[in-house]
């Protein structure tokens, strides 16, 4: 046992059966129409898009990652996976799994020159 374990496991043993079911989970606020009106408008008002499909996680659901040719990006919630690689096909957007290739470099270089602006 662990350091810290008896301090996760306390109070566990009194819960009912059918709420131990439902411990890790988290609800997550689900994508809208303004998720994909705001990434429509990034994707026509932007050069050199790509998109990151990121899958679900604890804290969100699955997210598309759109970044620019300079690096500027957004993130929103899609309702799946597909649905995010299919979007990005219709707007001729080239689509990656962001588990498996990361997020580019340009962007993390954005986000420095940005945090060195103080924005």
């Amino acid at each position: 046992m662990g350091m810290f374990d008896r301090f996760r496991r306390k109070g566990r043993t009194s819960r009912p059966a059918q709420d131990a079911a439902r411990t890790g989970s988290t609800r997550v606020r689900a994508s809208d129409g303004e998720d994909v009106r705001h990434l429509e408008k990034f994707v026509a008002t932007r050069q050199g898009v790509e998109g990151f499909v990121e899958p679900r996680t604890a804290v969100s659901d699955v997210t598309l990652l759109l970044v620019a040719h300079d690096g500027e990006w957004t993130r929103r919630r899609v309702p799946s996976v597909k649905w995010a690689h299919d979007f990005a096909n219709r707007n001729r957007v080239p689509s990656y799994d962001a588990a498996l290739v990361g997020v580019p470099q340009r962007m993390r270089d954005y986000n420095a020159r940005k945090k060195a602006q103080g924005l």
